[in-house]
């Protein structure tokens, strides 16, 4: 394609000459002075960009320095000399975790296919239950009461996490921490559900019952927090929706299905994405202070895995759980691009 001057000149028939248009002339300037229209931008909003300088902080600090570490996965591990001067070994611990043929094999296909499964049913009951509790919430005329119902499902996200699985060791009450059965393994035991000896030992200690566990607790702390975004969504529907619905016949169950689902259906799937990108980042930290060695075969996931290996293997563990770790990010990764080119061939909404 060829370039010709009468594509960013106008022709001057006075002075027969070419000249900048006027429209041209204007992109030259704010191209020219692109940076100065920043400078003063910043100026004139400063306080906002100030504000996020504790968030730049927070990631430069905790999302980009920590992936100098990463070199660590291809490099043969030495606690005494840094990632930098260590000797590169390729994909020898990659080649462990997936084709070792070894126990530490094993052990890692376990640890993803338990997060996979865990982070998969956290996904199936976990997420829709904050879209129904924004919905009921809505249909609370009372504002005084909606409140007080919104104040007591948020709390459990304000409790950390050492407090919150120890009151779910203590309604099971594990045996090593007490004696006796707590409310939730008499109850269980009494309608006939588990026997008197699975519930007398510790529903945490049988591997059978730590995924429901996992999953109930974890609805319980956060659904209430979640629901936030979904309800902000509806209340941000206009009423004139509402009305036009009533004036059709529309019930409060047609509403939700005709009018308010469909509003909100964007804002769902963008959490969605977002929940599918962290779908095998599970926070270790709770299946930490739940699991124990009788329910490994259920329990153990992938950020545990690493972390049991990089603190018990000495140097050559903590490639190990360098490696184990890059394989869960890079596959969650994955899923975010997936999930993302499916919503928005599906839907036109995605992230990017």
């Amino acid at each position: 394609m060829k370039v010709r001057a009468a594509d960013f000149l106008v022709y001057d028939k006075e002075a027969k000459v070419y000249r900048v248009s006027p429209e041209q002339a204007v992109r030259d300037d704010v191209e020219k002075h692109y940076w100065r229209h920043v400078g003063v931008t910043i100026l004139k909003d400063w306080r906002l960009y100030l504000m996020l300088v504790p968030m730049l902080l927070v990631f430069l600090f905790w999302r980009y320095f920590p992936m100098y570490e990463l070199l660590g996965c291809f490099k043969v591990s030495d606690e005494v000399l840094p990632v930098s001067q260590q000797m590169f070994s390729g994909f020898s611990y990659f080649k462990q975790l997936l084709v070792g043929g070894t126990q530490l094999s094993t052990d890692f296909w376990r640890a993803l296919r338990n997060t996979f499964i865990l982070s998969f049913y956290g996904l199936c009951f976990g997420f829709p239950i904050p879209i129904i509790l924004a919905l009921f919430f809505n249909e609370i005329r009372s504002n005084a009461a909606r409140s007080v119902y919104q104040v007591f499902t948020y709390l459990p996200k304000f409790m950390s996490t050492v407090v919150m699985t120890s009151l779910v060791t203590m309604l099971v009450k594990q045996g090593s921490l007490t004696t006796g059965m707590g409310i939730v393994s008499q109850a269980l035991q009494g309608m006939g559900l588990v026997s008197y000896e699975v519930a007398n030992g510790g529903l945490l200690n049988n591997p059978a019952f730590f995924r429901a566990i996992y999953q109930i607790s974890g609805i319980w702390e956060s659904a209430g927090y979640d629901s936030i975004v979904f309800f902000a969504a509806i209340i941000a529907i206009s009423p004139t929706s509402y009305e036009a619905a009533q004036i059709d016949g529309a019930d409060k169950w047609s509403q939700m299905r005709y009018v308010v689902l469909p509003s909100i259906l964007s804002t769902i799937v963008i959490m969605l994405i977002t929940r599918i990108g962290s779908l095998l980042n599970i926070g270790y930290e709770k299946v930490l202070l739940l699991y124990n060695t009788n329910t490994y075969v259920t329990a153990d996931v992938v950020s545990t895995f690493a972390n049991r290996q990089g603190m018990t293997s000495g140097g050559a563990g903590t490639g190990i759980a360098a490696a184990a770790e890059m394989m869960n990010n890079v596959i969650g990764m994955m899923l975010v691009i997936g999930a993302n080119t499916i919503a928005r061939k599906a839907s036109d909404t995605s992230l990017y």
